[in-house]
Formats: C-alpha cells, structure tokens, sequence
C-alpha cells in the first residue's frame, strides 16, 4: 500500500507571494462588481415594480375594486407565489420608489435596498439628495446614516450657507474645499449620555475622547486625531487647546475649544491666539492656515461678530448640543433665514 505523501510547500518566495496576491485581487474585484450588480438588479427590480402599483391604481380599478387594501391584498398574493419579501410595507416603499424617483437611470447603485428605505422617508428632495451623495462619498452603513440624518446634518450643514452654496450641497454634498464646508452651524453630541445639567468641561471632553469614533462622524470627513490638551508654550506660559485634529483634505491643523456656557468674547481673543501658534510655530511648509472652532453650550450671534470682526476668517463660533434636535425647527430656520436673505438681496438690488 502506497504511503499518502504529503504537499510540500517550497519557501514563498517574492514570486509566489505575487501571485497570491493578483488572485486575491482578481477574486475580490469579481465578488464586488457581483455584489454590486445583484443589488443593483434588485433597486431596479423593485422600482419597476413600484411602477406597476402606481399605474394599476392610476387607471381606476384600483379605487373601484381593490381601494386603500391593494397592498394587503398583492401582500398574500406575492408571498403565497414568490415567497418573502413582500411584505406590505416593502411593497409600499417599492411604490414610494418609484414616485420619488420616476426616472429609473437617476437610482444609485452604491445604495443598498436598505440605504433607500432609509431615504425615502424624507420628504424634502433637495435633504434627500444630500443624503444619497454623501453615501456616495463616504461609504456610510445604515447606522451612519440613521445617525446623521436623525441629527438634521443636512440642515445644520445649510445653515451656514447662501442659497447657492444650499443648492451645491444638495447636488454634490458636502464637497470639502474651504474651512466653511467642514463647520456646522450647531453640533450635536447626543451620543455621550451625558445629563443637560452637572457636568465639568473636563468631562465633557474626557467623553468626546472615549466617543472619538463617533465624534469624528460628528466633525464629518477629513478629521485625524492629533491630541488633547496640547500644550503651546508662549513667553515661558503653558496654555493648553481642549482638541487637536489635523484635516487631511484641507491640509491643516483645526483646534477645537470646549466652552461649558455661553461664548465670550475672551474665548476668541484666546482661540486666536491658539491659530496664531499653530500658523507661526507647528505649519509645515506645506499645512494651510490652521482653523479654531469654539465649541459653547450658547453663543449670542451679534456679540460674535463684533468679537470676531477683523480677526482670522478661518477661527468660527459654534454651539453644541447634548440631544437630536428637532428637525422641524430646524427647517423653519433654515426657511426664516433663505427669506430674510432674499428679501435683503430684493431691497439691495431696488437700492441699486
């Protein structure tokens, strides 16, 4: 009987490391374009199917012998026939697909089902497109976007822009290019637990820094943990920033100063000074201008600008905020501020 011998694995050479690699790459490339190609087969399957719901009921006999039950009844049908995944809430987002998105080739096939059931419960088509171009630029899980669109990013992000800077973030997200397009006008921080009342600003930092994850999510892309409380020696005096990243788009420092209350005009002067160490003493040839937030619980807008008047263009007030706002308001804001700006614009150009 003859003895198994068994395989010998000469050493792995750089070659044969090589082609362990290229199949790797090959394979994992075919299971990606697959995986994406079913689930982009999917969307389409279920936009076209959408489609078929609106028509019947469009054409009358859905009203006069099927009415309101339509779903209930294709519900039973469908999964008696086909099995799952026609329930009739799946169906009525098939339905929802389609009027949302009537032109098919305008679906994304970077979002999963999931990514789009997610979507189609905002209404606004300018908040909605937002969210699908960001989940195109970064890749965001359903968690991610849960998160973020449950904090009004959108909104808060739109706050702090004109009308055309609004209708560019709808169009292509928050397309990172100048210190303006990482700020926020408010920054929410819902998920630190910690109460409205009864906490230090120690703690409040020592929590962003056990959070940093989500943290980072909150600040948005770009950010890298640099250090916290980082000393800046100036004249023999220690002074101390809260938190510094370094943004690796904008290729620069951005320091962030935790306040517990309302933003005064000393915290300014002192960011200030923070931006004019950074610029003067830690830039590379190659780093941008550094750029300071001030992070407050309150700030008073007016006060603000007089404190910042004349003072580094890259140094902004901010609040934060320790629960999910609420997103009604903050469109009423945001719809307040677009018509006190064009009414200004209106009363300037009949000025003129």
């Amino acid at each position: 009987m003859l003895e198994k011998k068994e395989l010998q694995i000469p050493n792995r050479d750089e070659q044969y490391i090589n082609l362990i690699d290229k199949i790797s790459e090959v394979t994992s490339h075919a299971r990606g374009q697959i995986a994406k190609s079913i689930n982009t087969e999917l969307i389409q399957t279920y936009w076209l199917i959408g489609q078929y719901i609106v028509e019947f009921e469009q054409n009358g006999k859905a009203n006069s012998a099927y009415g309101s039950k339509l779903l209930n009844f294709l519900q039973k049908d469908l999964t008696n026939l086909l099995g799952k995944g026609f329930s009739r809430s799946n169906l009525a987002n098939m339905r929802l697909l389609y009027l949302k998105f009537p032109i098919v080739q305008t679906l994304s096939g970077q979002l999963s089902w999931s990514h789009y059931v997610e979507i189609l419960s905002v209404d606004d088509e300018l908040e909605r497109n937002f969210y699908i171009k960001e989940i195109e630029n970064n890749n965001w899980s359903i968690r991610e976007l849960k998160r973020q669109k449950n904090s009004g990013l959108f909104y808060r992000l739109a706050l702090a822009k004109d009308k055309d800077e609004l209708l560019a973030l709808a169009k292509a997200g928050n397309d990172i290019q100048k210190p303006n397009d990482i700020i926020k006008s408010s920054y929410v921080l819902e998920f630190l637990n910690l109460p409205e009342q009864s906490y230090s600003e120690s703690q409040l930092e020592n929590e962003l820094v056990k959070h940093l994850e989500e943290f980072l999510l909150e600040l948005g892309r770009g950010f890298a943990f640099i250090g916290r409380q980082y000393r800046m020696t100036i004249d023999n005096d220690d002074h101390f920033a809260d938190l510094v990243f370094y943004h690796v788009i904008l290729k620069c420092y951005v320091v962030i100063d935790l306040k517990l209350g309302k933003v005064k005009h000393q915290d300014v002067g002192q960011m200030n000074m923070y931006l004019g160490y950074f610029a003067l003493d830690k830039n590379n040839e190659d780093d941008n201008p550094p750029i300071g937030i001030v992070l407050g619980a309150d700030k008073n807008d007016t006060a603000i600008e007089y404190a910042t008047y004349g003072i580094d263009s890259n140094l902004f007030v901010s609040k934060y905020q320790l629960y999910l706002p609420d997103i009604k308001e903050l469109k009423r804001t945001l719809e307040d501020q677009l018509e006190k700006s064009q009414a200004k614009i209106e009363t300037t150009n009949k000025t003129i």
